[in-house]
């Protein structure tokens, strides 16, 4: 690469196509939340997605398992979170999921409920846009330049969320944020659904067969550490047909790792949320990998399919319903915040002054699992959200300020829609009392969040 060619291009002046006190950049469940938390505080909100959806990992991944954590003891978060998952619930765009008091989203469905909310809220939508640069003077974020099919476009605002996942505005903007290296980052994932199975005999087998989660060890990329109480409870895991196959030869033997969870099964026949296909050492900042990721986990989904029909009761008729619109990303860039969260706040219930909301003990990557059944929960410092060394600029979801296993918590989409919530409402405050994010007024931002019904502490 050291011989790579350079074309110039030539200096260029860009339209500003809107301007408004608060732009979002990213629309998953943080950036959903935050826009939406802002807009109810009163700032004219902007939301900008480079698909043609809002949702992020919902809808264009397909992640339907939104609190798939909860249980009978378990003190969750309250506010946008939690009305995203009633909301869904009351439009039809939910239903039971299988091994927890919640229920999984209809990805499909949940681009339309994204719309209404956005929409009641006033908040002015960009899709099909994909910020390319923060518009930066003298230190702070002015807005973002974008391209789409209209050409490169200028967004200017008071205040700027990256909701990008990636930290890619934090990241452009000199901002210092911190990658692991390939091999030490969570895997990716091509999530996919199948239709024409029969439910009554596909339970009937789960219910013969019933996997808990200590079944998930021993298997490389599912091999995980309990805390114990979650080794006998249930879990919709799928491995048995996987190694079956593999011993047919009905597979290719390098699958031997095939293992997950499903979703929901629907009446109508719909096996969702197929959480089965992992892929290693992909960054998800780097297009080639993502390319070849795609390409490898739609041909891994395709034998797992195979491997399901000859396999699995009720999935002998089954085909592919669909996949994500794009691959699922665990784990890239992280912030150095003015506070990084650590694996012992998160599993020594921290407490902060500066809480802009509450997240059940919930750890699930990096080889651990650990469920909130026992009503502890840890506080989301509101300076975990504030990038060094750059103003005007916070960043919400799983890019937050924070160690390997603390990530393993905050990147849940559920805790992303209380960091995104949290930035949200402060964005508005910062606007209207005109002070810079790292001197903000927490008080009146945890009063308006506790307006809005979130709980701060």
């Amino acid at each position: 690469h050291d011989m790579r060619k350079l074309i110039p291009e030539a200096a260029r002046s860009v339209e500003v196509i809107h301007e408004t006190e608060f732009l979002v950049v990213g629309s998953g469940p943080g950036g959903l939340s935050a826009a939406l938390a802002a807009a109810r505080a009163g700032a004219r909100t902007a939301l900008v997605d480079r698909y043609g959806c809002f949702g992020g990992n919902i809808t264009q991944v397909g992640v339907e398992g939104f609190a798939w954590y909860r249980h009978e003891r378990t003190v969750d978060c309250e506010g946008i979170g939690i009305e995203l998952e009633q909301r869904a619930k009351a439009m039809g765009a939910a239903s039971p999921e299988p091994q927890s008091d919640s229920h999984a989203l209809d990805a499909e469905m949940f681009k339309y409920v994204a719309d209404v909310l956005v929409q009641e809220a006033g908040i002015i939508p960009f899709l099909h846009r994909l910020c390319v640069a923060p518009i930066i003077e003298n230190g702070l974020v002015r807005g973002v330049i974008t391209e789409s099919k209209s050409g490169r476009e200028a967004l200017l605002a008071e205040r700027v969320i990256d909701a990008t996942g990636d930290a890619d505005i934090a990241a452009r903007a000199g901002a210092p944020v911190h990658k692991a290296p390939r091999e030490e980052l969570m895997a990716a994932s091509v999530m996919f659904s199948m239709t024409g199975v029969n439910k009554t005999r596909f339970l009937e087998q789960v219910k013969a067969d019933p996997q808990t989660y200590r079944d998930w060890a021993g298997n490389s990329e599912w091999n995980i550490e309990t805390s114990g109480k979650e080794d006998e409870m249930f879990s919709p895991f799928l491995r048995k047909p996987f190694k079956r196959a593999v011993a047919a030869g009905v597979i290719p033997a390098n699958l031997s790792t095939l293992a997950g969870t499903w979703g929901s099964v629907t009446d109508q026949g719909d096996l969702t949320y197929l959480n089965i296909i992992h892929l290693p050492n992909v960054d998800g900042t780097d297009a080639n990998d993502l390319t070849a990721a795609e390409i490898e986990g739609r041909r891994d989904a395709i034998h797992a399919i195979e491997a399901l029909k000859r396999f699995m009761p009720g999935c002998e008729q089954a085909k592919l319903r669909n996949f994500g619109m794009t691959l699922g990303v665990r784990d890239t860039r992280k912030i150095d915040a003015l506070y990084n969260l650590t694996g012992e706040d998160v599993r020594g219930e921290a407490r902060f002054d500066d809480a802009i909301g509450i997240f059940p003990e919930f750890i699930d990557g990096y080889g651990v699992l650990i469920l909130p059944t026992t009503g502890r929960y840890f506080h989301v410092p509101y300076r975990s959200l504030v990038p060094k060394s750059i103003g005007h600029l916070l960043v919400a979801g799983r890019a937050i300020g924070g160690d390997r296993i603390s990530h393993a918590s905050v990147r849940n989409m559920m805790c992303c829609t209380v960091s995104g919530q949290g930035a949200g409402v402060a964005a508005a405050v910062s606007v209207r009392s005109r002070q810079p994010f790292d001197r903000l007024d927490l008080d009146a931002v945890q009063q308006e969040l506790t307006r809005q019904g979130a709980r701060v502490r």
